[in-house]
């Protein structure tokens, strides 16, 4: 089981340009039953990535495709349960899940523009930080 970023694969998934600016884009990796959901934050020229999965019910946090961000970027939401998240450090500001947070993921943008995230392809390779 891969327990740490450092040996998840990188994934090319996404031009930068396509997703507004401050905005977000859902992603899936791997198939079978338990394939890896995260999403992209793009807020102010600066690209985050997080696990799809809210610490609070382990469930996903939009409800409606890419629906991750409320109040102009300001933040993430568990569409499901209203907890508030910090685009930029994945901390729970507000909600059920209060002082936990969503479990971030190495990205980056490269040369050519597209989004570079270091994910696992399946669920069952993570542990969700407490």
């Amino acid at each position: 089981m891969n327990l740490h970023a450092d040996d998840w694969p990188e994934h090319k998934l996404i031009e930068l340009v396509a997703i507004a600016d401050p905005g977000a884009k859902g992603f899936s990796l791997g198939e079978g039953d338990w394939p890896f959901s995260g999403f992209i934050v793009h807020k102010g020229g600066q690209v985050y990535a997080y696990a799809n999965v809210c610490p609070h019910r382990r469930h996903q946090l939009d409800l409606r495709p890419d629906d991750f961000l409320i109040e102009a970027g300001s933040f993430i939401r568990c569409a499901s349960h209203g907890a508030l998240f910090s685009p930029e450090t994945g901390d729970c500001l507000a909600g059920p899940c209060v002082n936990q947070r969503l479990l971030k993921l190495p990205c980056r943008v490269n040369e050519k523009g597209w989004v570079v995230v270091r994910a696992p392809e399946s669920l069952r390779d993570i542990k969700l930080p407490d």
